[in-house]
């Protein structure tokens, strides 16, 4: 690859370097200018640009607001020169009090809702900072951060704010940078700032008691944390976990032993349209069968008004179905990576974060206090200047009056400095009167007090973090105490059991006939109808499977590929018309055919075989499929297809081939597993594997012939052997499509 350097040279330079360096340059950018926090603020550039911004503008909480189209045209021009959408997007958010736990800005019109809708164009809306977002900025002009130039040169900038408020924990944050990602969740002002000033009493306190302070987050939106203490003590003691939220609901009851639920507050950064649809289409796929209706009954606060079908079911079995089945229950991501002081990308642990911020406190307070020292001292030596003018007036107005160098001969006379010298100049005649001088003398008197209270502060450790300690107990009352801040929002459950309501508690139980044809269309009819009913078929087509069920049962299908699919009898097609293609109702492919259809009885074991004669038993319950996709239980591969599935009963095995070769072994042979291609069952020279059957050895072995009469054959001798074998011809009168003409399950 050919580089142009700076200065106009050109280089050869392999093309995984240059990309090397260009895209770790990227990296660099995205992760400290983009996507993660600073530990110190809890804020990312563009938040903190914004407000910096806003307090230029004078957008204090006391005055009026501006238009947002004003605010984010001097955040572009002045400070961040990326899409003025993406500016008014985060100063959207920072609005927002379903998505701010402690809101930044004060909007004013239309700044989005919790439905999901857009904001309104940025010269509709208008904005000002909040108490909290003054609070971060609190003695910015006090030397209290470093600034660096703006990307023009042009102004400056801070590197970080004050923030007597902390922002990082009590407002969250997420982000995605290159290789790392930050996803924080806001919690409770009140426990943040006794967390901090327990950890100030005692810097060595462990993480347990820390977070005995702050149990968990505080969302806006409010909801129940059902996660496990233990679990949320990990993820702050690691930095990386997460907890469950959940909608808080109730139950209003109704007519005639009938109920609706009411859902108050949904979770964090959830939608409630979004949910609503979700809902809809739960009930459309026919998964809610006893959820009648949804209605969206929200004004200011938030009423979803779920009615159930029937009272019948206890309305916390149905609100844990709806919690596994739509963002009713949600998790949140805690992955405390930020930016630390040296700017270095680290994830830390509750505790780290509240020492951080402290820490921050730490420094502003220490180099406030140098400022304001600094301009005692100045101020004193200009005092010290006036007083000298008071007492020698007389010499002052004689030297200012006669001396072409006025100056040079003051600061000569009495021993003044420049400034001092220049402030003397600089006085005005109604400075002289007597009261002024009393004013000067007191003023000078009370920054001596100032300055030696300063000095004392600074030589004191103990000192300065008593004075922080005042700050935050400032902060929790100004903050802490407000009704409308202050109180938890998100409360705390015990963890789910796990354990999901089952299906069949929400169908009505009723009496169902399966039918499927021979091509596969599948339908269910009302009531067990004997097979030979008058059913009809598409043309060319004829029935295949025929079984009794119950609506609350489930239908498992057995195909040619190996694998096992489920459907629930409650939601098959209805038995009017031809039914639907099951191929339709499932992900299985053209090339594959149904080898049988059975009514799932999760105590039963099957025999699975391929028709290379290989196959095992497994038992029932591990096939059940959760996905339209089926379970891979028989491997079979080329031309190899599953080609038997029959259950067991009994305590031998009978395999024919279709070589018309019969052998019986004892089921004891064949193995239990839960996916594979099994052992070999018999072995073939020619063909492959006809029919299996399971069979009690002492009752003799069964099948069908022509015209549906039955024989059975009792003394079974020369056909017994080991598994593996070929076996002998079948018994004369046995079926010539080797087939023990037997319904392979019972």
């Amino acid at each position: 690859m050919i580089e142009i350097l700076d200065g106009g040279e050109i280089r050869d330079t392999p093309l995984s370097e240059a990309l090397g360096e260009r895209y770790l340059s990227y990296a660099l950018s995205t992760i400290m200018s983009r996507s993660l926090p600073d530990v110190r603020d809890g804020l990312k550039p563009v938040h903190r640009r914004i407000l910096f911004a806003m307090r230029q503008l004078k957008l204090n909480p006391e005055t009026g607001f501006k238009k947002c189209a004003r605010i984010v045209g001097d955040v572009m021009g002045k400070f961040h020169p990326h899409g003025d959408q993406a500016i008014y997007d985060a100063l959207v958010r920072l609005a927002q009090e379903f998505a701010q736990r402690y809101p930044l800005v004060d909007g004013q019109g239309n700044f989005g809702n919790v439905d999901g809708d857009n904001a309104a164009a940025m010269r509709y809306t208008e904005a000002r900072m909040t108490a909290v977002a003054q609070a971060l900025l609190q003695g910015i002009d006090l030397d209290t951060v470093d600034f660096r130039g703006t990307y023009d040169g042009e102004d400056e900038e801070p590197q970080v704010l004050p923030a007597a408020f902390p922002n990082l924990l009590a407002n969250g944050a997420t982000g995605i940078a290159v290789g790392m990602a930050t996803s924080i969740p806001p919690h409770n002002i009140r426990e943040l700032c006794a967390a901090l000033l327990h950890l100030i009493k005692f810097p060595n306190a462990g993480l347990d008691k820390l977070v005995q302070i702050v149990p968990g987050p505080d969302f806006p939106t409010g909801g129940i944390i059902v996660e496990d203490p233990a679990a949320i003590l990990e993820a702050y003691k690691t930095g990386r976990g997460g907890f469950r939220l959940r909608a808080r609901w109730e139950v209003e009851p109704g007519k005639r032993g009938t109920y609706n639920i009411v859902v108050t507050e949904i979770p964090y950064q959830v939608s409630k349209g979004r949910v609503i649809e979700k809902i809809a289409e739960l009930m459309h796929l026919r998964k809610l069968p006893l959820l009648a209706d949804i209605r969206d009954e929200s004004a200011e606060d938030i009423r979803l008004v779920l009615e159930p079908k029937s009272g019948r079911v206890e309305a916390g079995m149905l609100m844990e179905h709806l919690f596994r089945l739509s963002d009713l229950e949600v998790r949140i991501g805690l992955n405390l990576n930020v930016l630390d002081a040296d700017q270095t990308p680290k994830v830390m642990n509750l505790r780290e974060a509240l020492q951080a911020f402290l820490d921050h406190r730490h420094v502003v307070l220490v180099r406030r206090s140098e400022h304001r020292l600094g301009q005692i001292e100045r101020r004193l030596e200009v005092l010290g200047a006036y007083l000298i003018c008071y007492l020698n007036l007389d010499e002052v107005i004689r030297i200012i009056r006669e001396e072409d160098e006025v100056k040079p001969a003051l600061m000569s006379a009495f021993g003044l400095n420049d400034a001092q010298a220049e402030a003397i100049l600089n006085m005005r005649l109604r400075a002289l009167r007597r009261l002024e001088e009393m004013e000067i003398r007191a003023e000078d008197k009370a920054l001596q007090v100032e300055r030696g209270d300063l000095n004392a502060l600074l030589a004191s450790e103990s000192g300065r973090w008593a004075a922080i300690s005042e700050e935050i107990r400032e902060m929790r009352r100004i903050f802490g105490d407000d009704p409308a801040l202050g109180p938890r929002r998100s409360t705390f459950a015990g963890a789910p059991t796990g354990e999901l309501m089952p299906i069949e508690s929400m169908v009505e139980r009723e009496p169902i006939t399966v039918v499927c044809s021979d091509k596969g269309w599948l339908r269910a009819l009302r009531g067990h109808v004997e097979e030979g009913h008058d059913v009809h078929y598409k043309d060319g087509d004829k029935g295949r499977f025929w079984l009794h069920a119950q609506s609350t049962d489930k239908l498992v299908l057995f195909a040619t590929n190996g694998r096992f699919y489920t459907l629930t009898c409650d939601k098959l097609p209805a038995g009017r018309g031809n039914g639907e293609p099951v191929r339709l109702l499932l992900d299985m492919a053209n090339d594959q055919d149904i080898i049988t259809v059975m009514v799932h009885d999760p105590a039963r074991k099957l025999v699975v075989a391929a028709s290379d004669g290989r196959g095992f038993i497994v038992a029932e319950k591990d096939i059940v499929a959760q996905t339209r996709g089926g379970r891979q239980v028989l491997n079979v591969s080329g031309d190899v297809e599953a080609a038997v599935c029959a259950a067991v009963a009994g305590d031998h095995l009978a395999v024919v081939g279709e070589n018309h070769k019969l052998l019986l072994f004892p089921l004891s042979e064949l193995p239990e597993m839960n996916r594979g291609r099994g052992v070999v069952l018999q072995r073939y020279r020619d063909g492959g594997l006809g029919d299996v059957k399971t069979m009690n050895l002492a009752d003799g072995l069964t099948w069908r012939q022509a015209g549906g009469r039955t024989r059975t054959e009792l003394d079974l001798e020369m056909w017994r052997g080991k598994r593996g074998q070929s076996g002998r011809l079948a018994p004369k009168g046995f079926p010539k499509n080797h087939s023990f003409g037997e319904s392979m399950l019972p």
